[in-house]
């Protein structure tokens, strides 16, 4: 019964949208009398609804869509979808925390279905930590939706267990991340999070619930892995888990040569390295004018001051090299850290007496952003467009992507944002997800994390300008970078980042399990059914 009223809601709003086009100009109470409670969820129409799923984080790019709906679980979720591709392909679009930056979860004048609801559900809903010997660790199961923060605090609050793999920043969906890579300092170790799931629950574009791992189901597993959203809604993942440190010994150097700075970094990620490493790895491009004002100086302060007297004869760009040491201070004295950490300083090439550290729980160490971010909404700072671009370098290229950009378009323009670089290991991605990234073994996330403050130097469209500059110049240099995040404009250049091999079998997965082509649309990868008579891609 429940079906039937969301499918006869669904199909004569999307016969609506096929009649006027898009977005449709409906009057909410009509949509209302066709129902808003559907299933077990709520499909609303509220102004408030409508107006939050029409932004992201990203800030420049508004879609409205028709209706929001929120799940109170997958099998709402199942039934939604379902509904939807019955109608003949009705848009939906999954949506978690509204993180994305370039419109990918909006869907205008489709469905927007919110993954949020399971933000603040009562503990006892959540599965607790297990472990599982086929494995060889813990995990725990947590809903697509969830916030990655919340995940943390609830496996240390049962089993001092943490998942091995992190974003920057923890106020991300799991199925959001999941259908990127999600990286971090620890990926040159552990690998991206995709590289830490162990089972997947997916709602395909056909409504179909599938459960699937690396042995079950496991085209749709890793495809989905890195896949976009493309091929179905992660309604549930198994995260491997790990016992968390209780500490962090967090340093930071600086460099002003760009071949000591990667050098250096490129030895800290290598297997060679030996067994002695540090646990987190990353660096970041400032410049030394700005080295006191830039976004993380908070790090530095006033009992960890920035020796300026060290810098005087430095001037344009600098490079930091971030690195932690995680222990247990309950087994683990100061004085052991301290030899640790020496030895590994010591074999590095950085600026003398610019080495800067503190200790802090491991806790606050991976929740550092969310600080900065609490400081930037108080001064109005953080709702503000970002013209994010995220980019994979390959490290034979590194050296001519400093001269070409950061000495090149950027100049020493590099405020209004963290400029991030650091290398990872691609034999630790597994290569059969959707994730593209470079043709060597070690590679470079090269992130422009920039903000378009108002009154700032830089505008949006100066910052847009310069993210154009930089694609283009990997181009015309063949420099044979990879966009994550990716945000392509057409089906072509889609076709150029996957390569021929890797966009025929992400097409033939979206034939399979998104046939009618509805979900995610807002990546732009796939062109929708106009209509319920349109056909599908495949005879499935």
């Amino acid at each position: 019964m429940a079906r039937c009223l969301v499918l006869t809601l669904l199909f004569q709003v999307y016969c609506l949208v096929s009649t006027v086009g898009l977005p449709l100009p409906l009057d909410p109470t009509e949509l209302l009398q066709l129902g808003g409670d559907v299933g077990g969820g709520r499909l609303s129409v509220d102004p408030a609804d409508l107006r939050e799923a029409s932004g992201d984080f990203g800030g420049f790019t508004r879609a409205e869509p028709l209706a929001v709906y929120h799940p109170r679980g997958a099998g709402d979720v199942a039934a939604l979808v379902r509904a939807a591709y019955s109608t003949g392909g009705l848009r939906v679009s999954a949506r978690g925390h509204g993180h994305s930056i370039s419109g990918q979860a909006q869907v205008p004048g489709g469905v927007v279905v919110d993954m949020s609801h399971s933000h603040g559900r009562k503990h006892a809903s959540r599965a607790l930590p297990a472990y599982s010997a086929a494995v060889g660790g813990h995990y725990v199961d947590v809903w697509g939706g969830e916030l990655w923060i919340d995940v943390l605090n609830w496996t240390l609050a049962n089993g001092g267990l943490a998942p091995r793999s992190w974003t920057d920043y923890l106020y991300l969906s799991v199925g959001g991340t999941l259908s990127n890579a999600g990286i971090s300092g620890q990926a040159f170790h552990h690998g991206p999070q995709i590289n830490n799931v162990y089972e997947l629950d997916i709602v395909t574009g056909k409504g179909e619930t599938v459960t699937c791992s690396a042995t079950t189901n496991s085209d749709l597993f890793f495809g989905a892995l890195g896949g976009l959203g493309q091929f179905g809604i992660i309604t549930r993942a198994r995260i491997a888990l790990e016992p968390a440190p209780r500490k962090v010994r967090w340093i930071r150097v600086l460099y002003s040569n760009f071949t000591e700075f990667t050098a250096d970094q490129e030895r800290l990620i290598s297997p060679k390295h030996g067994g002695r490493r540090f646990d987190y790895v990353e660096g970041f491009v400032v410049a030394a004018e700005g080295l006191i004002n830039n976004w993380r100086s908070s790090f530095f302060s006033p009992q960890n001051p920035v020796k300026l007297s060290s810098l005087k004869q430095h001037t344009g760009v600098l490079y930091c090299l971030e690195v932690t040491k995680n222990y247990d201070d309950s087994t683990t004295n100061a004085a052991t850290v301290d030899q640790e950490v020496d030895a590994l300083l010591g074999d590095l090439n950085f600026l003398p007496g610019t080495v800067f550290t503190t200790d802090l729980p491991y806790v606050d160490f991976l929740d550092r952003v969310h600080k900065a971010e609490l400081k930037l909404r108080s001064k109005g700072m953080w709702e503000v467009p970002h013209p994010w671009l995220n980019l994979f370098v390959p490290a034979s290229r590194i050296a001519d992507f400093d001269r070409g950009v950061f000495h090149g378009i950027l100049g020493s323009r590099t405020s209004g944002g963290p400029i991030l670089i650091y290398p990872m290991n691609k034999h630790k991605w597994d290569p059969r997800s959707s994730v593209v990234t470079p043709e060597e073994e070690v590679f470079y996330l090269v992130a422009f994390l920039r903000s378009a403050l108002p009154g700032a130097p830089q505008s949006l469209e100066e910052l847009a300008r310069q993210n154009r500059q930089i694609i283009d110049f990997c181009a015309d240099a063949r420099i044979g970078a990879k966009q994550y995040l990716p945000n392509h404009k057409s089906q072509h250049d889609w076709e150029e980042h996957f390569g021929p091999e890797r966009w025929a079998r992400f097409a033939s997965l979206k034939a399979e399990y998104d046939p009618r082509a509805m979900l995610a649309t807002g990546q732009g990868i796939f062109p929708p059914s106009a209509d319920s008579s349109a056909p599908l891609l495949s005879d499935s």
